[in-house]
């Protein structure tokens, strides 16, 4: 039953979804998604053309650039009371960024990827901007992705590891021996740290969110520049993370059908 010519369909339309997700407020150019999906220009723009048809994509007629539509939002705003976990997270976030002055974030688990959710800016000046509501990285990029994968099951690590690549985009940094040993400090610290990886001079820490299964489900994350890590500040980042994401964990009484993985 799968074999037909639409049984892509589905996944073709999810992929370029989730691609111009991720653009936050900029929107995209089609061949921008294309790259981004790896899928053909054509096909691209044809799968645009029918989403917008139905308002599920929005294109500036100026510009031409691709934005998410309103029957995303009317769709989103129906299907939040189920699984909007984010206004709890919103007061921790908050309370990150007030007392550090750094850039707050809460992500979700979502598939082998996480996904911001929500921002907050401490009022230190200088920020980090790796991270923005809607960016997507793969686990094992980025503090938060990191902190996830630590803290699975070795099997789905070694599994996870075994059958991606990512080096390819990120760098020699991101090998399986490499994310090997970082995973073994995350979970010796309780938190994880990135060590302006994906960008050069912008830190990330961020420690995991476990549903009530015990399972990462979620992560808070702070980021700024390498001047505001420094090793013997990095102790009293890593309390505050793990405080506010034990007491946030406490909060979200979420079925385990509910969860973001």
């Amino acid at each position: 039953m799968n074999d037909g010519p639409n049984a892509q369909l589905v996944p073709r339309i999810g992929s370029v979804l989730r691609a111009l997700s991720a653009t936050n407020e900029a929107g995209a150019a089609t061949s921008e998604l294309a790259r981004a999906t790896e899928l053909p220009r054509p096909t691209v723009h044809r799968l645009l053309s029918s989403l917008a048809e139905e308002g599920f994509v929005d294109r500036d007629r100026r510009t031409g650039r691709w934005f998410l539509g309103p029957e995303l939002y009317l769709l989103g705003q129906t299907s939040g009371t189920r699984y909007d976990v984010t206004h709890h997270a919103r007061a921790h976030v908050h309370r990150l960024a007030a007392r550090t002055g750094e850039s707050a974030f809460f992500s979700a688990f979502r598939g082998e990827e996480t996904v911001c959710l929500v921002r907050e800016n401490g009022d230190f000046p200088i920020r980090s901007f790796v991270l923005h509501e809607g960016a997507r990285f793969p686990l094992g990029v980025v503090s938060a992705g990191l902190a996830l994968l630590a803290f699975l099951d070795d099997a789905e690590i070694d599994a996870y590891l075994g059958r991606t690549d990512l080096t390819e985009r990120w760098g020699p940094s991101h090998s399986a021996e490499a994310i090997r040993e970082r995973i073994a400090r995350t979970r010796r610290d309780g938190y994880a740290v990135n060590p302006g990886l994906v960008v050069e001079g912008s830190w990330g820490m961020a420690s995991a969110v476990f549903d009530r299964s015990g399972r990462p489900a979620w992560a808070l994350t702070l980021t700024g520049v390498e001047t505001r890590f420094r090793p013997e500040r990095r102790p009293e980042l890593g309390a505050l993370l793990l405080h506010e994401a034990h007491n946030l964990g406490r909060t979200l009484d979420v079925p385990e059908h509910r969860t973001a993985h």
